[in-house]
């Protein structure tokens, strides 16, 4: 892969006195799509939770573009580059649309910059723009999904890091965020994709990593993972 854009070096985690994340190695290249694939429990959401600095490392580290993260505040992390659309969306409920876009370029002073990055955004998901007066809380989940997502945008990342977007979503809205996630990639964006639907995760990746009770046992091409018959068996349902 050459120089990771963005790589955990043997991380650990703990949670209280148990260790959620024994010692993993992850690592992402600019412009990839990594999908990270595993059952509830895996730590998955933990790992991302790290990156962007609202979890400190008991060991190891966290390396972007070379430089140390998990050193930093969660608030000079995103400044860096790195976004965060988490788990259940968490928009602000009695804020708008409006308002919740605005929260998401808190860091960035650059107006022009701002403003190509929220015509693009309506670009991508033309519903927000018709709800812009709308309160948060009003939308439909897939609608909150595209928020989530697009607030973490308008922080203009490098890498975004994505926690289940597909999560409760009706599969044609489930097809649509990830034709959405490969054309942010497309616009040059890194993706770290945490995502329990394997198959639609892979088929967008470049690489895949599959964890296990905060481990990682299986790093693979995204191609190689699909045909793999264990990650079948384990997360496709059997064989594809």
């Amino acid at each position: 892969m050459g120089t990771p854009y963005l790589e955990l070096n043997d991380l650990r985690v703990r949670h209280g006195r148990v260790e959620a994340l024994h010692g993993i190695t992850v690592r992402a290249g600019k412009g990839e799509i990594v999908a990270i694939l595993g059952a509830n429990g895996a730590g998955k959401t933990t790992t991302l939770t790290a990156i962007s600095g609202l979890l400190k490392p008991s060991g190891g580290g966290i390396f972007f573009e070379g430089e140390p993260l998990h050193t930093l505040p969660s608030h000079e992390i995103v400044r860096m580059g790195i976004t965060h659309s988490p788990e259940g969306r968490r928009v602000f409920n009695t804020l708008t649309v409006e308002e919740n876009l605005a929260l998401g370029a808190y860091t960035r002073k650059n107006t022009v910059r701002t403003a190509e990055i929220r015509d693009w955004i309506f670009e991508l998901f033309p519903r927000l723009e018709e709800r812009l007066d709308q309160l948060a809380g009003t939308l439909s989940g897939g609608e909150q999904q595209m928020l989530a997502i697009a607030r973490a945008l308008m922080g203009d990342p490098k890498v975004l890091l994505l926690d289940e977007p597909s999560l409760g979503l009706a599969p044609i809205l489930v097809r649509s965020i990830f034709d959405s996630v490969r054309e942010i990639n497309e616009r040059g964006v890194t993706v770290i994709l945490v995502e329990q639907n394997a198959r639609a995760a892979l088929k967008i990746a470049t690489r895949g990593y599959v964890m296990e009770v905060g481990k990682i046992v299986l790093e693979d091409d995204a191609e190689n993972l699909l045909a793999n018959p264990e990650v079948q068996a384990a997360y496709l349902g059997g064989s594809a």
